[in-house]
């Protein structure tokens, strides 16, 4: 396919953004969303600026309407969405589970969850009139195991998991792929802020990975790239882990 045009949620910052980027390298046409007007005008110039189309549309993924109005100005801006990687994630506030509440489940799932479901309503809906289309969902790790102190955002990760998986299954055959990219600690703000210290940080690629390193950005993004692409066009309903080895173990 000459020049997909590729929507990413969540693109300001750490995967998504690397994500456009790398979207942008291989001459795709990128729309971007998220929920800061300044940043996300400038990494839209930053893309054009690698020779390709690309577009911001301001969107918290939290509410329909501006869902709806965000595939519905993709569509018609390029006429078409062949690639849909659903980013926008939260991950909360480490604590127990005994001390969640009805606010810090809702703050996260509806953005990890309902954010995801509310996309795909939409995605899905522009690529069957179009007859095919590729959407991935990014999961973690932690969509797969436990994990202490984010027992609310790692069920929000097992719920990716089985929504992309039951998606994937009811759209086999008509031309539109659903899958899962999960990946485990990247380097971004998210996990620093989630991991709060150097220690903890150290502690855990120690005893959980076994490259002993973070991710890069950049390198979760090249996995979204293939999977999204026609080269994985028999790739549907998968979950690939790009987690330095943590799910081997």
């Amino acid at each position: 396919m000459s020049s997909p045009v590729v929507l990413i949620t969540g693109a300001l910052t750490g995967i998504g953004r690397a994500t456009a980027m790398a979207f942008a390298r291989e001459k795709a046409r990128v729309v971007v969303s998220g929920r800061h007007d300044d940043e996300g005008q400038k990494l839209a110039k930053e893309l054009r600026n690698l020779g390709t189309e690309a577009e911001f549309v301001r969107t918290d993924v939290r509410h329909e309407e501006e869902v709806k109005t965000l595939v519905d100005k993709v569509i018609a801006r390029f006429g078409r969405l062949d690639i849909a990687v659903n980013n926008a994630g939260t991950v909360g506030t480490p604590g127990s589970a005994a001390d969640v509440t009805p606010e810090s489940y809702q703050a996260i799932f509806d953005t990890n969850v309902l954010g995801v479901l509310l996309c795909m309503k939409y995605e899905i809906r522009a690529m069957l009139r179009q007859g095919k289309g590729s959407i991935v969902n990014i999961s973690s790790s932690y969509g797969k195991v436990g994990g202490p102190t984010a027992a609310v955002y790692v069920g929000s990760k097992h719920a990716v998991e089985g929504i992309t998986k039951s998606a994937a299954i009811e759209l086999a055959g008509t031309g539109v792929r659903v899958n899962i990219v999960g990946p485990g600690p990247t380097e971004t703000g998210m996990f620093n802020r989630f991991a709060q210290t150097k220690e903890n940080k150290a502690n855990f690629l120690e005893t959980h990975i076994p490259t002993k390193r973070m991710g890069t950005p950049e390198e979760i993004a090249n996995a979204i790239v293939f999977i999204g692409s026609d080269k994985a066009s028999y790739i549907i309903g998968a979950s690939l882990a790009v987690d330095g080895g943590m799910l081997a173990g």
